[in-house]
């Protein structure tokens, strides 16, 4: 059975899909409280590490060749040039911290492979350069003790793995001492996974996805309706039982804006000024059409195109993570900001599975025999 550990693991989307393809989580790290709860409910089999990361990146928390896959994606806000003009300065600079704790675990288990999720910005941050210098530190033998990575990327878009989001990410595998040729692993992946379910890349909208909710409930417990198409029955669970099915309580006056405004439309039609810097604001989705990019925001009229196709409210979190592709019986716990964040930092989970299926073909190819 294959190890993972899920570094920055928030509530979950990576390891839900990494355990769906037949692999072990177990551990991971969360700094934040709730997050932390929240994950440790929906995966009860995993060490949940409720730690700032700087402070458990040592041999006392994780040891050579524990896991064979490091899953997770530090967030990049804080690279900085240091690294273009010192290659010791570039990981030692206090500002990549959270990058450089994720090296230091990658450092101390030495794992087969390992996976980040980041934001595709990361790749022409600095004109390339911070993106180069990560390359650089990972196929730096001196780093591993004579081994190396073999990094390669890709530009992923959830709407090409059967997910109702137009969200652009990059995801970069690093394989330990052997090059290989993403492009082939991601061809016979599809293969595989078409194989298993016909359906698994069909385009999905928004009236396919959400259609089957019934109205929000009180607590956000309710039962699910009638399945009528493959994504509904690839989220549903088994006792037709789902959760976090609440509705927002809005202003009067946000309620009077969206009742003005038509699917596909936004607060460029009301005749005021709206306070937001978003271009999207007051958007209302159309059933027809695909959600943009779920941010942390969800909630918020104001905060995006978030706008029930049919409803004067913003989508439900159940709603937000039905178009993020969790499975229907994965309980979100927390306050209601945290839950919005959990949804809207998670790694969707059909992403997450397609490359941890890939992930079992690099291990089959080099690893094993």
């Amino acid at each position: 059975m294959f190890k993972v550990i899920d570094l920055f693991s928030g509530c979950g989307g990576f390891s839900i899909g990494f355990k769906k393809a037949g692999f072990t989580i177990t551990k991971a790290v969360e700094f934040d409280s709730e997050i932390a709860k929240s994950y440790a409910h929906n995966h009860k089999e995993t060490i949940m590490i409720n730690k700032d990361i700087k402070d458990i990146d040592n041999a006392e928390n994780f040891s050579l060749n524990e896991a064979d896959i490091i899953i997770g994606g530090p967030p990049c806000q804080g690279f900085s040039m240091a690294g273009v003009r010192n290659r010791t300065g570039f990981i030692d600079d206090e500002r990549n911290y959270l990058f450089k704790h994720y090296f230091n675990i990658v450092k101390l288990v030495k794992p087969k492979i390992f996976i980040m999720e980041n934001v595709k910005g990361i790749l022409s941050m600095k004109s390339g350069a911070i993106f180069k210098e990560i390359l650089n530190i990972f196929s730096n033998e001196e780093n591993f003790e004579g081994d190396r990575y073999f990094l390669h990327h890709i530009i992923v878009n959830s709407q090409d793995y059967g997910i109702p989001q137009n969200r652009e990410r990059v995801i970069i595998i690093g394989v330990k001492n052997n090059d290989f040729n993403l492009e082939t692993f991601i061809s016979h992946t599809r293969k595989i996974i078409d194989s298993m379910d016909k359906t698994y890349f069909n385009k999905v909208n928004i009236r396919q996805a959400l259609g089957n909710l019934p109205l929000p409930s009180e607590n956000g417990e309710c039962e699910e309706l009638e399945v009528n198409n493959h994504y509904e029955r690839y989220l549903a669970s088994e006792n037709r039982k789902t959760y976090n099915h609440i509705a927002t309580k809005h202003s009067k006056k946000a309620i009077e804006r969206m009742e003005k405004i038509k699917e596909n439309e936004n607060f460029k039609i009301l005749d005021e000024d709206i306070n937001s810097i978003h271009s999207g604001s007051y958007g209302r989705l159309s059933y027809d059409g695909i959600a943009p990019t779920i941010t942390t925001r969800f909630d918020t009229p104001s905060g995006g195109r978030f706008i029930h196709p049919e409803y004067n409210r913003t989508i439900t979190p159940r709603e937000a993570a039905r178009i993020q592709s969790f499975p229907d019986d994965f309980e979100f716990l927390g306050s209601k900001s945290s839950i919005c964040k959990q949804i809207g930092n998670a790694v969707p989970v059909k992403i997450s599975y397609f490359y941890a299926v890939l992930v079992r073909g690099i291990l089959d190819e080099f690893f094993i025999g």
